[in-house]
């Protein structure tokens, strides 16, 4: 008998929002990876020692500027959103639409109402679909 070896969504999930949650929140976070990079914050601890105040300038700077705020998908809104993806339908269902409106209205912090306005449910599933494949 062969082992189980998880649901491939599952998977596909945790792979997805470990990906989106490394995402920069705000300056701090930019700064933060900048001087990772090039080697910064690595000689500032050597000189200065492991609590050099660099979390709490991180802290200060994402307050003083933050990103957009986008929030992450839940495990089941992103099975549906893949799926849905992948089916390329021509069509959206009233069902269907009050779904991804959902969802959107969640991910987003928006407030939008259902429509029957072809090219704005188009924008709001393309602003899912670059969700789904950019983070």
């Amino acid at each position: 008998m062969e082992e189980f070896k998880g649901d491939k969504r599952t998977k596909a999930y945790k792979e997805w929002k470990a990906k989106f949650e490394s995402k920069p929140k705000g300056l701090g976070d930019s700064v933060e990876k900048a001087l990772d990079i090039t080697g910064v914050s690595s000689l500032a601890k050597a000189i200065i020692g492991e609590d050099c105040g660099c979390d709490e300038r991180k802290d200060f700077l994402n307050k003083i500027l933050k990103y957009k705020v986008v929030n992450c998908l839940e495990e089941d809104e992103f099975n549906y959103l893949s799926d849905f993806m992948d089916r390329k339908a021509l069509r959206v269902t009233p069902s269907e639409q009050r779904v991804l409106l959902k969802i959107y209205n969640r991910v987003f912090n928006k407030k939008q109402q259902q429509t029957s306005c072809s090219s704005c449910l188009r924008g709001i599933i393309k602003q899912l679909d670059k969700l789904l494949k950019n983070s």
